[in-house]
C-alpha cells in the first residue's frame, strides 16, 4: 500500500510512525490501524522492537498487515 501526500498527492516516504513528502517538503504523522476492524492500534516498543496490538479482540498484529494512514491534524 503506497501512501500519498494529502496536500500534493505525491508519494510519501514512510519513516516509522512519520512520513515525508519530498515533492512539497512536508512531514506527516501516521496512524497504525488494525486490518480487521480498522481501529487504531496500540504501539508496543521494547528493546528496539515495535509490535502492534489491537485492543478490540484481534490481539497482536503482524507489521506486514498493519494499515498506515496519514493522521488528520
Amino acid at each position: 500500500m503506497e501512501l500519498t501526500c494529502p496536500v500534493c498527492h505525491g508519494p510519501l516516504e514512510q519513516q516509522g510512525d512519520k512520513a515525508h513528502c519530498a515533492k512539497c517538503s512536508q512531514d506527516f504523522t501516521l496512524t497504525a490501524l488494525c486490518p480487521d476492524c480498522h481501529k487504531p492500534l496500540e504501539v508496543l516498543k521494547a528493546c528496539g522492537a515495535v509490535d502492534y496490538f489491537c485492543q478490540n479482540g484481534h490481539g497482536l498484529i503482524s507489521k506486514k498487515r498493519v494499515e498506515f494512514v496519514v493522521a488528520t491534524q
